[in-house]
């Protein structure tokens, strides 16, 4: 669904340098054009593909409300709007020059493609959770341009290591920041395509007046709800007093210039102590099961990080060579043309004599054919 709302979008023009167009127009397209299941669906996938705090590098710019880490839902369709971002021009970039494989459509009215030409490694940049046919998959976000040096390394030598990548791609990148506590779990996941991590919440500790100590979070673990965890502090400070009763305020102080959630402790409490009971008892410290599984040569597959980047490199190879082919072939049709005007232009008389003396454009053509071997 994700690569239809793309290519519909691409198709119908909603690029970048145009004007947003409403979010239920681009749905409409989709349903009509490629994908006959439900509106909700496909507005639903639009939406997270807009979304900044679970799309590393986002594929739509959305204009209006597209929900919130507070786990806010998105506006309807009818009053949101979107357009393809500029990132995503390079997932769709030289589509039209027979770079894929085309297949029909439900009806067989149009063709759609297979894929996508992705000229940079989308599955590892924005990850991927659970496979459209209900296979279990979570690969993490990373950095974009990590994934494209390694990508590059992964074509100068085709037999770097997983260790050697790891010099490249130091660990995922989350959108929503906060700290992952690795090691050689991470190493094990980056080699068996499985495995586990701990994120944990960028905190800090500030002086408040009156001796109080504020425990202030500016980052928190992917796809956690800021506003449901917050609220569990308060529930377990209620709970939990002879641990939690020193905390005297919880605030979301979260603006447009930031994250940012405030805890304050009483003067003579040790916020070191809250701060590490908080970290085993709530979602400022979360695991996530890595498990690399994609779709390989049309077959799932449960893949380390070299082999997901020796596909990508195998796959641009087919893209780039199906590219030149078409461009060649454009070029050839061209040459062909030209030569014939040459000739046309080196025997004009006799070129305007035999038209203005033929009956019809049939009878011209089979003439200029016959005598010049066009």
């Amino acid at each position: 669904v994700q690569r239809r709302i793309l290519y519909a979008m691409y198709e119908e023009g909603f690029t970048p340098d145009k004007p947003y167009k409403k979010c239920a127009n681009t749905v409409g397209y989709v349903l009509g054009k490629y994908h006959p299941h439900g509106d909700t669906s496909v507005y639903n996938a639009l939406v997270r593909l807009a979304q900044t705090f679970n799309m590393k590098e986002v594929l739509i710019d959305g204009h209006g409300n597209f929900g919130s880490v507070d786990g806010d839902g998105a506006a309807a369709m009818r009053y949101t709007e979107a357009k393809l971002a500029p990132l995503a021009l390079e997932l769709l970039k030289d589509i039209e020059k027979d770079t894929v494989r085309w297949s029909y459509n439900y009806d067989d009215s149009r063709l759609e493609p297979d894929m996508l030409p992705g000229r940079f490694p989308n599955l590892l940049v924005n990850g991927a959770s659970g496979i459209a046919v209900g296979l279990a998959t979570n690969i993490p976000t990373h950095n974009l341009g990590e994934c494209i040096d390694a990508s590059v390394a992964v074509i100068d030598n085709p037999d770097i290591t997983t260790s050697e990548l790891m010099n490249i791609i130091k660990g995922p990148d989350f959108p929503t920041g906060g700290i992952i506590l690795g090691g050689e779990q991470l190493k094990q996941a980056y080699e068996t395509g499985k495995g586990k991590i701990t994120i944990r919440a960028k905190t800090s500790f500030e002086p408040e007046k009156g001796d109080k100590t504020n425990i202030v979070i500016t980052e928190f673990p992917y796809q956690v709800n800021k506003s449901a965890l917050l609220q569990k502090i308060g529930e377990l400070r209620e709970k939990h007093k002879d641990i939690l009763g020193g905390i005297t305020d919880i605030r979301d102080e979260s603006d447009r210039n930031g994250v940012r959630a405030v805890i304050t402790c009483k003067k003579d409490v040790d916020a070191k102590k809250v701060f590490n009971f908080l970290y085993k008892y709530t979602d400022l410290q979360t695991t996530f099961g890595i498990n690399m599984v994609a779709i390989a040569n049309g077959k799932p597959l449960l893949m380390n990080l070299k082999q997901i980047l020796s596909y990508y490199v195998n796959y641009q190879r087919e893209v780039v060579l199906r590219r030149t082919k078409f461009d060649l072939k454009a070029c050839d049709d061209r040459a062909h043309i030209l030569e014939g005007l040459l000739i046309a232009i080196q025997n004009i008389d006799a070129v305007i004599k035999i038209i203005k003396t033929s009956a019809g454009t049939m009878e011209a053509k089979q003439r200029l054919m016959e005598k010049f071997a066009l």
